[in-house]
């Protein structure tokens, strides 16, 4: 299951209602190679590692997708979705370039959710109230927002979250019914 949707749309907060309610359900940890945010754990959060070490592991076709965001690497390894998807449904909270690729690599068994927030206004809200961006780095996130909606007619699902909760409720029956159609 691909979670996808601009930053700060909630998907954090979704993801982890979701592991919260549901046992079956495993995230893969990215790895990147921007610096670790306050509260964030290597492996855990992310798998922080050099930009050398990422270009090594694309040589070794060790990522089921990677994609370059403001100056940035960002990666799913292979290996750990492969393992953890023995036992249970892997959850990847990855952006819309790596959802496609995935899509692209997994046609039958990805499901692409896309998370939209309920206004361009309330989005710019939550994301200057982060506090974490600068004026210029706000409009360039602002932009990419645009570049990432525009996608969502290519993702099989797309939810409007205005409330966590119920948008996790929404996401666990899509979940139930797409592992239905397997079984």
């Amino acid at each position: 299951v691909v979670i996808s949707g601009p930053s700060g749309v909630g998907k954090g907060t979704i993801v982890k209602l979701l592991l919260d309610a549901d046992k079956s359900l495993v995230e893969s940890v990215s790895c990147t190679t921007r610096a670790p945010r306050a509260g964030e754990e290597n492996g855990k959060d992310y798998f922080f590692i050099s930009k050398e070490e990422f270009s090594d592991r694309i040589a070794a076709n060790d990522f089921l997708e990677y994609d370059e965001h403001f100056g940035n690497f960002y990666g799913t390894p292979r290996s750990f979705v492969e393992r953890q998807l023995k036992e249970k449904s892997v959850i990847l909270e990855i952006e819309v370039v790596g959802a496609l690729n995935v899509k692209r690599l997994m046609p039958s068994s990805a499901v692409l959710i896309m998370v939209a927030p309920p206004s361009m206004e309330e989005l710019e809200k939550r994301l200057s109230g982060r506090g974490s961006e600068g004026d210029e780095e706000l409009r360039t996130r602002m932009q990419r927002v645009r570049y990432e909606l525009d996608q969502a007619p290519l993702y099989d699902y797309v939810i409007v979250n205005d409330d966590s909760r119920e948008t996790m409720r929404k996401i666990r029956e899509i979940i139930r019914r797409e592992k239905e159609k397997t079984i």
